[in-house]
């Protein structure tokens, strides 16, 4: 007679959340002794990662959260390339080359007929702000040394509104970052206060088209023709960039007439994120130069990889190469009429959002009508509670909207964001207003955490927080607001 054994085979036969598998801790720390079957695996991981957020929901981000089918499968189909290597894979290579080609036109690049553009892909905007600031800082060396003075003190001139990629390369590369502070219902950089800051240093000028905080354009065009004034004047020759990551692929379709990108003669570089706007799952990213003249050459690297020769400009290696197929699928998929019908769309939810929050009587629109479909918006009085207690509030919808406050010189401005994608339909916008209103009730009936918040530190005995004013307590209380909100999520994007 054979006893029946509780292998693992027999095992795998029953019900995944009646196995060993499920009723043991979850690896944390160290890898595990034994393998477990594939489907109690997946269902292990797949039950922890229901409790992230529904990215279709998370209105706090540019990143596309859709795509076809279609593309869906070529991702797939493409996953296990690796991008770097060119000579294996020349297709994608070329499918990169024509990306680039079609952005550079985009934007309006002196390329002529049937002339490559200068540009590649990248891991996201902040790789190609990296190069782009590289090239820059390699440009104004060669210009110093050749006239004999010194190259110790590079800086870049932006708004305090930049992304924090900029702050990563100023520290990074070893470049000050001199920003122009904002001020109360001016929330970008202002273009005479940045040529104001220029100096003999100055490697370039970042203006950003589309900033995170209000998705407001910065006037590109006023700031090149003022540069180009002090560039007259002292002899210098400051160029701009265009930090075009949210905006790059909204302008030219809702606002060709607008005058931001090469069409302007001191703009010799635009980076933009493909999978913002571009319509493509987040890694991919853009960088354009104006001209050859522009990428100084020393930045090339011509690699003898598997046989051949290559060169690259990135800063990464390997990397997928799904996203920069997915990004020609929908350039060739969409078309110029398709991208246009998109951002109009996204512009017409957007209209609709701000006219239901408006109407609650209880906010101040941020946002410009022009810019990036998004909504920027503050409280009225926040004597009683505050832009987080909402964010908070609105989570128990499955709504991820962040709370922040605005940068120097605006830090006493808090402010709520929704950004509209793609998938963000006029039902969705509907369904938002009706739960921010419920919101609103809700809070509005329960006691106040600010006057709480006060009244506690006003008995603790503590002398100096007694005599402080109310306008002062309430800073400090919106300051922990904002440090318990980012505690729990980052709202970078």
């Amino acid at each position: 007679m054979v006893l029946a054994t509780n292998s693992d085979s027999e095992e795998h036969l029953h019900s995944t959340f009646a196995s060993r598998y499920v009723r043991a801790v979850v690896p944390r720390f160290k890898m595990p002794d034994h393998c477990m079957p594939k489907d109690a695996a997946y269902q292990v991981i797949n039950d922890e990662l229901m409790l992230d957020g529904n990215p279709r929901l998370n209105l706090a981000s540019f990143v596309t959260t859709w795509m076809e089918p279609e593309c869906d499968k070529l991702i797939m189909d493409s996953v296990n390339k690796n991008y770097v290597d060119m000579d294996e894979y020349p297709v994608t290579t070329e499918l990169q080359n024509r990306c680039v080609n079609m952005i550079a036109n985009l934007f309006h690049a002196p390329v002529g007929e049937g002339e490559a553009a200068i540009g590649c892909g990248t891991v996201g905007s902040s790789e190609a702000i990296m190069l782009a600031g590289l090239a820059f800082k390699r440009k104004w060396q060669h210009r110093r040394r050749a006239q004999g003075l010194s190259t110790d003190k590079p800086n870049i001139v932006t708004g305090a509104n930049v992304q924090v990629c900029w702050e990563k390369f100023a520290r990074y590369f070893e470049v000050e970052l001199k920003e122009v502070k904002l001020s109360e219902d001016y929330y970008v950089m202002d273009p005479a206060k940045a040529v104001e800051m220029v100096d003999e240093n100055t490697i370039c000028v970042a203006a950003i088209l589309g900033s995170t905080l209000t998705g407001e354009f910065e006037d590109v065009k006023l700031l090149n023709d003022l540069l180009a004034e002090k560039n007259a004047e002292t002899g210098w020759e400051t160029p701009i960039h265009v930090d075009a990551a949210s905006g790059g692929f909204i302008a030219p379709f809702l606002y060709p007439d607008l005058e931001w990108d090469f069409r302007l003669p001191w703009v010799k570089s635009i980076n933009v994120s493909g999978h913002k706007y571009g319509l493509v799952y987040a890694g991919v990213g853009w960088i354009v130069w104006r001209t050859k003249d522009d990428l100084p050459e020393e930045l090339v690297f011509h690699i003898n990889y598997l046989g051949a020769d290559q060169p690259t400009f990135t800063l990464n290696f390997s990397k997928g190469s799904s996203q920069i197929i997915a990004q020609y699928y929908q350039f060739i998929r969409l078309g110029f009429e398709g991208y246009k019908n998109i951002m109009e769309n996204c512009m017409d939810n957007a209209r609709r959002l701000r006219e239901g929050i408006e109407m609650t009587g209880k906010f101040h629109i941020l946002s410009k009508d022009i810019g990036v479909p998004l909504v920027a918006f503050s409280l009225k009085d926040s004597s009683k509670h505050t832009v987080f207690e909402i964010a908070e509030s609105l989570r128990k919808f499955g709504w991820i909207i962040p709370a922040y406050t605005m940068p120097a010189d605006a830090q006493h401005i808090a402010v709520l964001r929704v950004v509209i994608r793609e998938d963000f339909s006029r039902g969705l916008a509907d369904r938002l207003i009706t739960h921010i209103i419920q919101v609103l009730k809700e809070i509005e009936g329960l006691p106040s955490r600010i006057a709480h918040l006060a009244a506690a530190a006003a008995v603790s005995g503590d002398d100096e927080v007694k005599v402080k004013t109310a306008k002062m307590s309430l800073e400090d209380i919106t300051k922990y607001w904002k440090r318990l909100v980012e505690h729990k999520r980052n709202i970078v994007c």
